[in-house]
């Protein structure tokens, strides 16, 4: 059962998804499903994917935690001194935002509704 304030997810740039999914496969033996052509996940002990679209590619990697109430915890996140780096979205599977903590890290929440 995901847990909120958790780490759930890690999702990196993935330029040439090909490459990229041929190199974790050959090195580390990682399977991977395509959600499209642009993204691929992957579950090997923490789930995550790579996102090839320049325009949604996140620059380093980032760190993705889990809330059943999205909106109370980005709430949560601004009363405890984070800054709301890119309001609540939609994406195929749910939503998230994402936020900077004070020392400048990025990382996003997510939930499935």
């Amino acid at each position: 059962m995901r847990e909120d304030g958790k780490v759930d997810y890690v999702e990196f740039p993935g330029g040439d998804l090909g490459a990229v999914k041929a190199f974790y496969g050959a090195a580390f033996g990682w399977s991977f499903v395509d959600y499209g052509p642009e993204y691929a996940g992957f579950n090997e002990g923490l789930d995550g994917g790579f996102q090839a679209d320049q325009g949604e590619a996140v620059q380093k990697p980032l760190v993705i935690l889990y809330a059943h109430d999205l909106e109370a915890m980005a709430a949560k996140v601004v009363a405890a001194g984070g800054t709301i780096t890119k309001p609540i979205f939609s994406f195929p599977g749910g939503r998230r935002f994402h936020f900077a903590d004070p020392a400048g890290n990025e990382m996003a929440v997510w939930s499935e509704s």
